[in-house]
């Protein structure tokens, strides 16, 4: 058991550099809400067993260079200009660890007319309010939160980490929903009962209908060693 806020500060230490973030990849196009050009960064604060990122995610220090903002943003451009694309974004493991780099990257983007989606699990966005007031600043940015669980239970068995993290998921929601900034919830659905999806949906009823209406349902994509991480955790799944 682990507690994600103290992880994301122990993994900065090892892809944050001043204002450079640690990559594995960069400037792919790929085929993701309709067309985008994605940069994959190393280093998360969650264990998610569903999770397809491996050594990035769990060996940050050895893996992937340092770049700057302005860098990232140059190579995501060009591969966008290239495929027509009108959308970017950072993903592979948790963007919002160095929240330096990340609004350097925003930066660039609100000079364009691009759009920048921020896939997170949301638990530096629930920690600290401040985060979500600091990402209303930016007109060009969307953000997708990806709640990993239905409930605190669930949470635990599926991340390893404390069950009490799973409230920040939900108050990054609020968090962001109070300060206007653009966002959806999605929600991973292989792993869940009926009962639990409905319970989370009621949560989300009671913040805000809106959070119903938008909510995407994810779920796992089986690649090879998905598969095997979940055969060593004795789970199954219905994937895609």
């Amino acid at each position: 058991m682990y507690d994600p806020v103290i992880l994301a500060e122990e993994t900065e230490k090892m892809v944050i550099k001043e204002n450079l973030r640690k990559y594995y990849r960069r400037g792919r196009g790929e085929k993701w809400y309709g067309g985008v050009s994605s940069a994959y960064c190393c280093g998360c604060n969650l264990r998610c067993v569903f999770c397809w990122s491996g050594f990035p995610r769990d060996n940050p220090d050895k893996i992937g260079e340092f770049y700057t903002p302005k860098q990232v943003y140059k190579e995501l451009r060009e591969v966008a200009l290239k495929h027509g694309y009108k959308q970017l974004r950072m993903t592979g493991n948790e963007p919002t660890i160095g929240r330096d780099h990340l609004f350097g990257i925003l930066r660039e983007v609100d000079k364009t007319d691009l759009l920048f989606i921020l896939e997170t699990n949301g638990i530096l966005i629930g920690h600290d309010r401040h985060y979500s007031e600091q990402l209303s600043d930016f007109k060009n940015l969307h953000v997708r939160v990806s709640l990993k669980a239905t409930g605190p239970q669930e949470f635990f068995r599926l991340t390893g980490a404390t069950q009490e993290s799973f409230s920040l998921q939900i108050v990054a929601l609020k968090n962001l929903l109070d300060l206007g900034v653009s966002f959806h919830p999605a929600i991973m659905m292989s792993f869940t009962t009926p009962e639990g999806y409905e319970q989370l949906r009621s949560k989300l009823q009671a913040i805000d209908p809106s959070l119903i209406s938008n909510l995407e349902e994810e779920h796992v994509i089986l690649y090879p060693p998905v598969v095997e991480r979940l055969k060593q955790a004795g789970l199954s799944a219905e994937g895609i």
